[in-house]
């Protein structure tokens, strides 16, 4: 279903069209979990993938890290714009998903609340 609210999607992430698909399951995984323990709290992309969760390597989403070292950007700006990437990937995922998404303004960050209105 996609997002109630509606809003611009990006589909070009700048990585390899085969490393795309696993970060959204990923992330989906991500979400699912979310769901299952904060159903009525607003989410970012920072809250599934920050925090203590913020060592990326061994995850598919490690590829947008290195898409942002390789053109040459020091750590602390690969890690700012994968982030950046990654919000864009949620966003599509949730757009893509078969439960509906709500749009929130959460402060440099768009956030999310799973509305559970599905038949």
């Amino acid at each position: 279903m996609p997002l109630l609210n509606k809003s611009k999607l990006r589909y070009d992430f700048g990585i390899d069209p085969i490393d795309l698909p696993p970060i959204k399951y990923f992330l989906q995984g991500a979400v699912y979990c979310w769901i299952k323990n904060r159903k009525d709290e607003v989410f970012a992309a920072r809250d599934l993938m920050g925090g203590e969760n913020f060592e990326w390597a061994g995850t598919p989403l490690y590829c947008l890290y290195e898409k942002h070292i390789n053109k040459g950007k020091d750590v602390e700006s690969a890690i700012d714009e994968a982030g950046k990437d990654l919000g864009w990937i949620l966003k599509s995922v949730l757009d893509e998903d078969k439960r509906s998404f709500k749009t929130y303004d959460k402060g440099m960050t768009k956030g999310y609340k799973w509305i559970g209105n599905e038949a």
